[in-house]
């Protein structure tokens, strides 16, 4: 019998391809959006990798507890277990607290990391039925912080610290924990995060210097950035592997750049590399 596998935030980029692999790789993937009828691209993608017999579109909006509720119903009614649950819904957020609000923050707070927590609470039951995996895709910037990136880390390094406690307890009832840490990635996720740069920088003011140098750096990076393919596939590998990592980077890059902050004991280190973002 095919394992099952709900997936979050599937419309692009790393969803989409974790769906569409998780379905090669035989898996019934739930291919969840919040808005479906912005699936065309999956269900293209997943028809191309002669695949569309094993996604399965569903809407789920990880902010609304009594959504999430009957998508995860709706699941174990349909295909009778829960194996595996990958957290990917997320949304970006770039800017600096003192020109932004308090709502901003809450926002990027609610999707990025209480979204994960109410789909996780919801999927612990079944996923402790199937003795089987949650995977959460979080970020680089869940471990390093980034300058004009304050209320999307300030999310991601919840999700890390939430998922960190969460795994030796899930252990002990049989549910495998995974953090996948992406860096750059070229998909969506990064015009989504609707910036109007010109119109940023004019109504900087003092930041506009150093947002200027942010934004010419991270222009650069994201010109090497991995596939959403690329980054899907340690995905996968922790869908199958039989003892899945706790924390999996998605490249070497990410590896090395986590590495700085996890041997760096007062923050020497980080600081001097994300300052020269900003310089």
């Amino acid at each position: 019998m095919a394992k099952t596998v709900l997936i979050t935030g599937a419309s692009s980029g790393i969803g989409l391809a974790a769906a569409v692999a998780a379905a090669e790789a035989g898996w019934i993937a739930v291919a969840t959006l919040r808005d479906t009828s912005r699936a065309d691209a999956l269900r293209k993608a997943a028809a191309e990798a002669g695949v569309a017999d094993r996604v399965h579109v569903k809407r789920l909006d990880v902010i609304d507890p009594e959504s999430v509720a009957a998508c995860v119903d709706e699941v174990i009614a349909e295909f009778g277990q829960l194996d595996a649950l990958v957290n990917n819904a997320g949304v970006g957020q770039v800017g600096t607290i003192e020109q932004g609000t308090v709502e901003d923050v809450r926002t990027a707070m609610e999707v990025n990391f209480f979204g994960v927590v109410n789909v996780s609470r919801a999927a612990l039951p079944h996923l402790r039925a199937s003795e089987g995996r949650l995977i959460t895709v979080t970020s680089v910037g869940g471990v390093v912080g980034q300058p004009f990136n304050e209320a999307y880390c300030a999310a991601k390094f919840a999700v890390e610290g939430f998922m960190e406690s969460l795994a030796p307890v899930a252990a002990t009832v049989g549910v495998d924990v995974t953090v996948v840490e992406p860096g750059a990635v070229a998909s969506e996720f990064v015009t989504n995060v609707g910036l109007d740069l010109p119109a940023m920088l004019a109504a900087a003011g003092p930041y506009a210097p150093a947002l200027q140098a942010y934004v010419e750096r991270t222009t650069k990076s994201f010109s090497n950035a991995q596939t959403p393919a690329q980054a899907a596939a340690p995905i996968i590998e922790a869908l199958t592997a039989e003892r899945p990592a706790f924390r999996v980077q998605t490249s070497d890059w990410a590896r090395q750049f986590i590495a700085t902050k996890l041997t760096d004991l007062d923050g020497t280190s980080v600081l001097g590399l994300t300052g020269d973002w900003v310089r």
